[in-house]
């Protein structure tokens, strides 16, 4: 989510922020706390060398025995031991310049999407192009091939059995992974390639498993930067969640805990949708946006969906129930990281419905494929009589 939606930098401010005010308090109690020592050691040594001053004076004037004179070199090492603890401490100091020389390499290192050319805002054409995704220690790729496109305001379900690759396919849309082969492209720009102030405006993404960071409910749907009011408002209009924020006990600024602990499944999964619409997103990508769900809190997802297809939204929505694809105009099918259907959703579905009700031998296999295609539902789907 941090890398998909360009979050990173707003991270970092406040991390900073956080960070100088700790150094702020802690520079503080150095301060004071090197004072009272200096003064402490400066009295210290004041005392030792009127000792050793006298002590001398006495010997001069031989008043005092030899043992006098031993006494005064055992005072007079005293005196020279912040000398020997300064040789000793050498190494740590030269351990601490290490680790400075080492954090300013490390500030100096770029972070993806930081820099780079200012584009203009996209419109919503969304390429996948020969898309191919492996990872070391895997013999077969996760993806394999898989190519498509979509223009602005069209809604696309990714449909497909578990382990089929539907969810690294939406990391790899939103630009969060980088293909092994092959291209994604917003508007003819890979996706890899937008700057994350773009990302942070132009694109929203709903993970499979809910990210919330620790802060206020307002500061979330914000994507925890800085939004007028108005902003964060009208995204929670649009993913319906408004009446659900002012119900809690301080409203949009109710702290939601660390990973939003203190919300129910169906609250932060509704809460990361606002966050996703936040902004004036041009692609949208919802990873199984109706898990956690009530039937309430679906139909207003798919309202959520409608208005923003009429608002010129791209939208990809990963989906196991055939409610939600009522509401797309194509659909993929993915088997095994490759397609194996795509079209028109009218087209999709007639040949994954024919597919149950094929006569012969090959029926029950083809039933079962069916039904793995529509994540596990193809009964329910014909139940339900999806068109």
């Amino acid at each position: 989510m941090i890398a998909a939606m360009g979050v990173l930098p707003n991270l970092i401010n406040r991390w900073n922020q956080d960070n100088g005010r700790m150094i702020a308090l802690q520079a503080l109690v150095s301060r004071r706390g090197g004072t009272i020592s200096a003064v402490a050691k400066f009295l210290r040594f004041v005392i030792q060398l009127a000792v050793m001053g006298t002590v001398a004076f006495l010997a001069v004037q031989q008043e005092i025995t030899p043992g006098a004179m031993i006494a005064s070199s055992i005072i007079m090492g005293h005196a020279l031991a912040p000398v020997e603890q300064a040789i000793g401490a050498w190494k740590g100091m030269i351990a601490a310049r290490d680790a400075y020389n080492r954090l300013k390499t490390l500030a100096g290192i770029g972070v993806r999407g930081a820099d780079g050319t200012e584009l203009p805002p996209p419109k919503g054409r969304l390429t996948a192009e020969n898309v191919t995704f492996g990872v070391p220690g895997r013999t077969e790729p996760i993806i394999s091939g898989v190519s498509f496109a979509l223009q602005p305001g069209e809604a696309l379900g990714l449909i497909g059995p578990s382990a089929a690759g539907k969810t690294t396919l939406a990391r790899l849309l939103v630009g969060s992974w980088a293909p092994t082969s092959g291209h994604v492209r917003l508007d003819g720009v890979d996706m890899t390639g937008w700057r994350d102030a773009d990302r942070l405006a132009y694109i929203g993404y709903l993970p499979q498993d809910v990210e919330l960071l620790g802060g206020t409910v307002k500061e979330n749907i914000a994507r925890m930067g800085e939004a007028e009011d108005a902003q964060v408002i009208e995204a929670a209009q649009l993913a319906d969640v408004r009446e659900m924020i002012l119900g809690l006990s301080e409203g949009y600024e109710t702290q939601i805990g660390e990973a939003g602990g203190v919300l129910s499944g169906g609250q932060r999964q509704r809460f990361a949708l606002a966050r996703a619409l936040f902004g004036t997103p041009k692609l949208l990508v919802l990873d199984e946006p109706n898990a956690s769900l009530d039937r309430l809190g679906e139909q207003a997802l798919l309202d959520t969906i409608d208005e923003m297809r009429r608002r010129g939204v791209t939208i990809v929505v990963i989906a196991h129930r055939p409610s939600m694809l009522e509401h797309v105009d194509k659909i993929l099918v993915l088997r095994e990281g490759k397609v194996d259907l795509y079209g028109p959703r009218d087209e999709v579905l007639a040949k994954l419905m024919g597919n149950q009700s094929a006569p012969g031998p090959a029926a029950p296999e083809q039933v079962g494929q069916s039904t793995q295609a529509l994540g596990g539902r193809g009964a329910v789907a014909t139940e339900e009589g999806v068109s």
